[in-house]
């Protein structure tokens, strides 16, 4: 893999500027100097189930500025991905950032690009730095599936005339349909759905024992009512609390289809329904080293692609050849993937369609074990690639996912130790 970044890295032609970021430092590349993330904690019935969202995105402000001791007054531009909040969530990313203790100086919204919401928070400030828009900004994601998954999920009114279209009528879909339609279209079969999800538990539950998710989660207090007895309690929550660590293919052949009566895919091969934050500062390597803050990787490319809304879950099998070809690497260079797991359906038919190496995907599990809180997955995925990637003193990484509506997004990240 070393062998393999010298070779991009003294073979530029000059015409891509982008593959001159691998496997070379220089001043104005945009590195992520700390990452971090709350526990996934499971929708209704976790240990966030009575956190509101500015709570959950405040802890991970809050956890940044501890972290890296930066001086709030540095921060210039925030960008939080959400996807459900009544008004985008934009009055209460606000005042979470406020209360957290960013001045009101810094600027402050928050983008809904749906399942990569996280990731194009963070790509945003990214870009914002790379073009000396701003100096230091975080990207960051937020979701609290409890108090808004239902409401205003899809419009309540809608056009006959651009919904006698079939693509976009397509966008009305079930993301549970769509997932069927992957598995129908391209022979994704119940088995291999089933142990693709009882893999993903496995490796999480393994992760979790070694205490190899410790660096990257932040502790949160918060209150939590128990729902038998109505006593409210002050909590603290540091562990997700979905991953099934005797998770079997055979147990979860039991499992009824969840969306089609006749369809493959169960409550146990979709994401989880969860609850959490993530938050990631940025800055361009020489204010890092002006401020002497550690640099945990860099930011080297993203690539956003549509595809056609009835098969979303196919987003990552095109989104990812071309934030590759755009950076002079292939498919196998990378050291790991962290795929979105929305359904087990589209991620076996993604890591199939690319020839990707099954041990290089989510080392420590995905979104059907972890969870998937909408618009804070992305942000949560750069701190589990960073972490890992330092970890077993690997280089590089692609996050990826699939979007409703019909998108895939990938970005590129190299790590640094």
């Amino acid at each position: 893999m070393t062998q393999r970044i010298q070779q991009i890295a003294s073979h530029l032609t000059g015409d891509n500027p982008a593959i001159a970021k691998v496997g070379r430092k220089t001043p104005d590349d945009v590195v992520i100097v700390t990452a971090v993330r709350t526990a996934m904690t499971r929708s209704k019935k976790g240990g966030f189930k009575d956190t509101v969202p500015e709570d959950l995105l405040a802890a991970v402000f809050k956890a940044i500025l501890e972290k890296s001791k930066i001086d709030p007054k540095l921060i210039q531009d925030v960008a939080v991905g959400n996807v459900l909040p009544p008004g985008g969530g934009a009055t209460v990313a606000r005042a979470a950032s406020l209360y957290a203790g960013i001045p009101e100086t810094a600027a402050l919204n928050t983008v809904n690009r749906q399942c990569s919401s996280g990731l194009q928070a963070v790509v945003q400030i990214a870009h914002e730095i790379a073009l000396d828009q701003i100096e230091v900004g975080i990207g960051a994601g937020v979701e609290s599936m409890t108090f808004g998954y239902g409401a205003g999920v899809m419009p309540e009114n809608t056009s006959e005339q651009v919904f006698s279209n079939q693509a976009a009528a397509d966008c009305l879909l079930p993301m549970g349909i769509t997932s069927e339609n992957v598995a129908k279209d391209f022979g994704i079969t119940r088995a291999k759905q089933d142990a693709f999800s009882s893999l993903s538990h496995k490796k999480a539950a393994a992760a979790q024992e070694a205490g190899l998710f410790n660096e990257e989660i932040i502790p949160v207090k918060t209150k939590w009512t128990d729902p038998k007895t109505g006593e409210e309690k002050e909590i603290t929550v540091s562990a997700d609390d979905g991953i099934r660590k005797g998770t079997t293919p055979e147990g979860l052949a039991k499992l009824k289809p969840a969306f089609s009566a006749n369809g493959t895919t169960t409550a146990g091969s979709s994401s989880q329904v969860s609850d959490g934050a993530g938050a990631v500062l940025l800055m361009k390597r020489k204010t890092a080293e002006k401020l002497k803050l550690p640099i945990l990787g860099k930011f080297v490319r993203a690539a956003v692609v549509g595809v056609p809304p009835r098969i979303m879950g196919v987003g990552p099998a095109y989104a990812i050849p071309i934030v590759l070809k755009q950076t002079g690497l292939s498919i196998n260079d990378i050291d790991i993937y962290e795929i979105n797991e929305a359904f087990a359906s589209q991620a076996v038919y993604c890591v199939e369609k690319l020839g990707i190496d099954i041990n290089k995907v989510n080392p420590k599990g995905g979104a059907i074990a972890l969870g998937h809180p909408l618009g804070a997955t992305g942000a949560r995925q750069i701190s589990t690639l960073l972490t890992e990637l330092r970890r077993t003193k690997k280089r590089l990484g692609v996050i990826s996912m699939c979007i409703g509506s019909g998108m895939g997004m990938a970005a590129v990240f190299e790590a640094e130790w």
